[in-house]
């Protein structure tokens, strides 16, 4: 079932099991997109029924884009350039970073514990998804990131919490990608795995998207996360 929902700062799209959920996937859009880009990829997870989840797919804000001239669309946060050491929005980061806490804090309220609860995100949701997660201060899932990158990188890792240091973190990127070229990918890999986390990095031939072979692996990866948590 598909709800639609409201909160005080944000709307939401929610995907409800039959059953009653044993996990949540709170999963972030890209630039430019809202929170209806991934609805249609629940049904090709094809999760075996003895895994029902909920998920949440949160509409970004509307501000102005730098790197598009100003137009104001759909963003977590303000890009002013496409690499890796680019000068970052952190302010817009932070905000956001502290909408996820938020939702990640109203699945619990419904009954999800957090160590069920998985970040995911794709390009720009991907970052927020991989800040909100490192920097939560209650055991988390795990994270999917899809085509994005970790932008502030050692800033994020001073914020980092203990007790997620060993948070499993599945990171898929296209070989053709280049909006966000397949580098920036494996750099956020390379500098997640020196902290210590478990990286899963999967490679697919295919631009700044999603393919048939990855909703397959992150399938996988998500069943058996939740058949791994007590």
């Amino acid at each position: 079932m598909i709800k639609y929902t409201k909160t005080t700062f944000l709307s939401k799209v929610e995907m409800v099991p039959e059953g009653s959920p044993i996990g949540s996937v709170l999963w972030l859009h890209g630039l430019g997109a809202d929170g209806h880009d991934f609805v249609s990829i629940v049904p090709e997870l094809r999760l075996p029924i003895d895994l029902p989840l909920r998920f949440i797919f949160p509409h970004a804000p509307l501000r102005p884009v730098s790197i598009n001239n100003g137009y104001v669309m759909r963003a977590w946060f303000d890009i002013i350039e496409l690499s890796f050491d680019a000068q970052m929005d952190e302010m817009g980061i932070a905000q956001s970073v502290s909408y996820v806490h938020q939702w990640v804090k109203e699945e619990q309220q419904l009954g999800i514990p957090t160590h069920r609860i998985v970040l995911a995100g794709f390009s720009q949701g991907a970052a927020i998804a991989l800040h909100a997660g490192l920097q939560y201060p209650e055991r988390l899932g795990g994270i999917l990131a899809l085509s994005g990158a970790l932008p502030l990188a050692e800033k994020v890792f001073k914020k980092s919490t203990p007790i997620n240091a060993e948070l499993p973190i599945f990171i898929a990127h296209g070989l053709y990608d280049t909006i966000l070229p397949i580098q920036l990918g494996e750099k956020s890999a390379s500098l997640l795995e020196a902290q210590g986390y478990p990286i899963t990095f999967k490679q697919y031939d295919m631009a700044h998207s999603v393919c048939p072979s990855e909703i397959q692996d992150i399938a996988q990866w998500l069943s058996h996360r939740m058949r791994s948590i007590a």
